[in-house]
């Protein structure tokens, strides 16, 4: 592993407990590949990189006390940072924080895999990092279409992000495979 790599845990944060369409189902086994992702980045001195999303009000603003690592999580990050929009690179200082120590793969994780993480990988991959994606490490919640009314679960929606991710902005990864990388 090359030591111009960091981890990605985007948006693991306990505000989504309090969001209408939070739901346990997948929490579980989300949290074990998280947790491994980490330990194992950690194991391999690959640096930690922590992002919050942060609003100016709601469960999401700093003063709700809910922008902090999800209870069921053990980490201790490298750098921590705080973002207002989906993408981890827009509008904060991570992108020079990881040029400046020579890290040009990303390995992404977190929460919400169709949001956050994905636009995050397709940011980075466009602005010259390699990108691994490790999609049983990002957590997601069913949503309804708007015009269809077809409701779609986390799996389907986990799929369709590997399918427009794989091979153009990123690796599809398992936690086994982004730590042999």
């Amino acid at each position: 592993m090359s030591i111009s790599t960091a981890l990605l845990v985007i948006d693991v944060q306990e505000s989504f407990r309090h969001s209408p369409y939070w739901s346990e189902n997948d929490l579980a086994a989300y949290l074990v590949q998280q947790q491994a992702l980490i330990d194992g980045c950690v194991a391999l001195r690959i640096p930690v990189v922590q992002v919050f999303h942060v609003e100016d009000s709601g469960h999401f603003s700093l003063a709700s006390g809910q922008v902090r690592a999800l209870e069921d999580l053990a980490i201790k990050p490298t750098v921590t940072f705080h973002k207002r929009y989906h993408s981890a690179l827009a509008g904060t200082p991570l992108a020079p924080w990881l040029t400046g120590r020579g890290i040009r793969r990303l390995i992404v994780s977190g929460i919400r895999t169709e949001q956050c993480c994905e636009t995050t990988t397709r940011h980075a991959s466009d602005s010259g990092f390699a990108v691994d994606f490790v999609s049983e490490a990002t957590l997601t919640f069913a949503m309804t279409h708007a015009r269809s009314g077809r409701t779609y679960g986390p799996a389907q929606i986990r799929e369709r992000t590997e399918l427009v991710l794989e091979g153009r902005f990123a690796r599809i990864l398992t936690v086994a495979q982004a730590l042999e990388s």
